[in-house]
């Protein structure tokens, strides 16, 4: 018997996985509500995977693929879904990864996030971080404050992603999206054309090196409301990885550009439901007010979280405080969430 990549793919839109893993060695696995589980009992060969790959794999992104052993791209199932696919190579053979991508683009209230996120999607200008580990759901918060502008405002809005998740229409805002590898050569050469092409609000999808980052920074200090993502665990230490990406003789420099054009920092984790089945989102939110500007300039961001944890009536709080809050709801359970805890108050 052998397996066929669509067969696989409409099997994870039936079940609602988040992603789908096809290597050789093993069933397929899908991740259910944040658990790898393995599907059914034929076993993956190179063959099946390499002709899965092939299936899937775009003709502009062969060349890729063969030549760095890796490369991501869209897949879409007609009528149903999409997925964001990375294939890639270990141990000489082929190996499938794909995020399923829901066709409709969620509501800030139907992700739960707190309300203080239609505040920061309301700003003129500045910049705005949505921060966690892979799969914790950024492009999905990201993609809500952006259909919540198109809803609302009339802009242009410029995302450069790699590749294009949601698929956002145009509303009461003009919205081009730019993919990365396909519509322009990187991140930063996609930004820095972006300040050329009348933009209001630009998503950058992932801040990956110094040229981004400072690119980023000086389009939010040239008007713009920036958007964008970094793999960072609290707003803490987002603050101070965009200021390390720097030499040290810029770093100065930097932490006032940065004090003067963040407006906040979100950052986020999921969690598997206690209550019903799915997974729910933990947030820590920063919103820059004098006392965050100030503690920035003089290079005491250690005593940031004291203050979100009182400026709670300005929508900010700990990761902490959003888990615990999560806790006494009922929503998570404590064997969940034990490890970001202070575990004496949970024995």
């Amino acid at each position: 018997m052998t397996l066929k990549i669509q067969d696989l793919l409409q099997h994870a839109y039936d079940e609602k996985a988040s992603d789908l893993h096809v290597t050789i060695g093993i069933p397929p696995v899908y991740r259910v509500n944040g658990q790898l589980k393995q599907y059914g009992d034929i076993i993956v060969t190179e063959e099946m995977v390499n002709e899965m790959v092939q299936d899937l794999l775009p003709d502009y992104k062969v060349a890729e693929f063969e030549e760095k052993g890796e490369t991501d791209f869209n897949y879409s199932l007609k009528g149903l879904c999409r997925f964001r696919v990375n294939t890639y190579h270990q141990r000489n053979a082929g190996v499938i990864a794909a995020r399923l991508i829901s066709s409709k683009i969620p509501t800030i209230e139907s992700l739960n996030l707190p309300k203080v996120v239609y505040d920061l999607a309301e700003k003129p200008q500045g910049l705005i971080l949505v921060t966690g580990p892979t799969g914790s759901g950024k492009s999905t918060t990201l993609a809500a404050m952006i259909d919540y502008i198109n809803e609302t405002k009339s802009k242009h809005i410029i995302t450069l992603e790699d590749p294009i998740e949601y698929l956002h229409s145009h509303k009461k805002s003009v919205v081009n999206q730019r993919e990365i590898g396909v519509d322009t050569a990187s991140f930063a050469n996609g930004l820095r054309a972006s300040l050329r092409q009348d933009p209001d609000i630009i998503l950058v999808g992932e801040m990956r090196d110094l040229e981004t980052i400072s690119t980023a920074i000086t389009a939010a200090e040239t008007g713009h409301l920036v958007f964008a993502t970094l793999h960072t665990s609290s707003a803490p230490t987002t603050i101070d990885r965009i200021i390390d990406v720097f030499p040290p003789h810029q770093q100065g420099q930097i932490r006032i550009q940065l004090a003067n054009v963040l407006q906040g920092i979100i950052s986020q984790r999921l969690f598997i439901r206690k209550d019903k089945e799915g997974r729910v989102v933990a947030t820590e939110i920063l919103v820059s007010v004098p006392a965050v500007t100030n503690l920035i300039r003089n290079e005491k961001i250690h005593q940031i979280p004291s203050v979100m944890q009182t400026s709670r009536a300005l929508g900010m709080h700990t990761l902490e405080t959003s888990i615990q809050a999560l806790v006494s709801s009922g929503e998570v359970s404590v064997e969940e969430v034990r490890t970001y805890l202070n575990v004496g108050d949970y024995s």
